[in-house]
């Protein structure tokens, strides 16, 4: 079963959580050590990478303190060409569909297309959405943020996603957020669309994310909050637990 096959089964058994870490933030020991506490407290799956800038050597050397500690897939969430490493289990091959820049549309994603494709790694293609207020990703990746409770243009993206064969919609309001995309956009774009809904950003609460599951996402990510906690465990459990 593949990385990809796996999100699916256990979408239909319920909400997936995943734990994003930037080895940028974190380090390569502090990387290891979140993802270890994220895996005891339930989380499915751990996203590496995010919206900095990382070198191969550096996402090699976390992914691999990663995977020595946990046995659940790891998966590269690349905000540039430069992010890969072949220690992880898949990767996001995404496009950032509302960048005003077509580098982060299609040419990250063309320069790395033959280093992923000699490497063999499985390749799980992502459309993905950027809300308000963006933060740091909305910012570097030029984003033509979307409001928060637009689901018109909402469900238009990702239905655009979903007609060009893409795999998976994630939908966030940018790391560190002060609050998550509606409720409301979720409901509708989960109306239009038949592939799982990601949604991340400004989740802080086991209220939020369980609204958030019920509200038709299919996955919840978190990274900001276990990223600033001295116990990752304490905080990440409570919202796996609200979720699941």
């Amino acid at each position: 079963m593949n990385v990809y096959e796996k999100i699916i089964k256990k979408s239909e058994k319920g909400t997936v959580h995943m734990t994003l870490i930037d080895p940028a933030t974190s380090g390569m020991e502090g990387s290891a050590r979140i993802a270890r506490e994220a895996e005891r407290a339930g989380t499915d799956f751990i996203l590496i990478g995010g919206s900095t800038h990382l070198t191969i050597k550096e996402m090699d050397q976390s992914a691999q303190a990663i995977k020595e500690g946990t046995e659940i897939p790891v998966i590269i969430f690349p905000g540039s060409s430069d992010m890969f490493t072949t220690y992880a289990d898949a990767i996001f091959f995404m496009s950032l569909l509302n960048s005003r820049d077509r580098e982060f549309i299609m040419d990250h994603q063309v320069k790395a297309a033959r280093i992923v494709k000699a490497s063999g790694m499985e390749s799980i293609p992502m459309g993905y959405l950027i809300f308000e207020p963006g933060m740091t990703v909305g910012r570097v990746g030029k984003a033509q943020l979307i409001g928060r409770t637009d689901s018109h243009l909402a469900v238009n993206y990702a239905l655009a996603a979903e007609l060009l064969g893409m795999k998976l919609v994630y939908m966030e309001a940018g790391s560190g957020a002060s609050q998550p995309i509606s409720t409301e956009v979720i409901r509708e774009v989960r109306k239009y669309i038949s592939i799982p809904v990601i949604v991340g950003g400004g989740i802080r609460t086991p209220s939020v994310a369980r609204s958030m599951g019920q509200s038709g996402a299919s996955i919840i990510v978190t990274g900001t909050i276990a990223e600033q906690s001295v116990d990752v465990y304490k905080s990440l459990k409570p919202i796996i637990d609200a979720i699941k």
